[in-house]
């Protein structure tokens, strides 16, 4: 038998995540914690700057891209069912894999997911406008500001509610297991976080805070372990 942890992740809830800042945007490296209790599977987002991965900016679906990319990895491996954990704004795209693949998503874990905080409505928009856009579009001439100006509104900014990429009412709906481990920053509001954990009917929390110590980031990376082991699929 073999055991599949797929890992999303994404940097200050800008568009730049690739693999080498495991080590250096979020409170631990999940493929060091994790080698040996699953296989760790990561890879560079879409367009990332210091990432290998290069794609059109599909305006019109943004995040079926992003999904089109993650799931579309699966499928070169050929691993069917898996574990996903998601930084930042890897809660949002969870979401989105679960809209367009629940039955292949086992079980999840969203850690310090991302939402939309209505003190800090522009906060995605003008944080990729000024991290991820610049050196995007000095890299790729196909690619102009009024481009991204675009994908980043039709992101973002269309879509300013909840987690951005699916309702209340399908969150609602899940069966799929969920680990939710809140923070409270701009980029991470808590309580949009803690509102996917009221209401989704299959979901657990962890300790808040939790980023605040190394011995409760500890206890944090032990909780998601023991949530995503009782989850694990098999594979023949």
């Amino acid at each position: 038998m073999s055991y599949i942890i797929s890992i999303i992740k994404l940097l200050n809830g800008g568009l730049n995540s690739s693999i080498a800042s495991l080590d250096t945007s979020v409170p631990f490296n999940p493929m060091e914690r994790y080698k040996n209790d699953f296989r760790c599977i990561s890879a560079d987002l879409r367009n990332a700057d210091l990432g290998q991965s290069r794609g059109p900016l599909e305006i019109d679906r943004p995040w079926d891209a992003y999904s089109d990319d993650q799931l579309g990895l699966m499928d070169h491996l050929g691993i069917r069912e898996f574990l996903v954990m998601g930084f930042c704004i890897g809660g949002p795209m969870i979401h989105n894999l679960l809209k367009l693949a629940e039955d292949r998503v086992v079980a999840a874990a969203m850690m310090q997911p991302s939402g939309f905080s209505p003190e800090y409505p522009n906060i995605f928009y003008e944080n990729n406008t000024e991290r991820w856009a610049p050196q995007l579009c000095e890299k790729r001439s196909d690619i102009t500001m009024a481009q991204v100006h675009d994908f980043l509104t039709n992101m973002y900014t269309d879509r300013a509610d909840f987690v951005f990429t699916v309702s209340r009412d399908f969150v609602r709906s899940l069966q799929t297991p969920l680990l939710i481990a809140p923070d409270n920053v701009p980029a991470h509001p808590y309580e949009a976080a803690m509102e996917v954990a009221e209401i989704a009917p299959n979901s657990e929390t962890t300790i808040f805070p939790w980023k605040d110590s190394q011995e409760n980031i500890d206890r944090v990376v032990d909780h998601a372990r023991r949530f995503l082991k009782l989850h694990e699929p098999t594979v023949e």
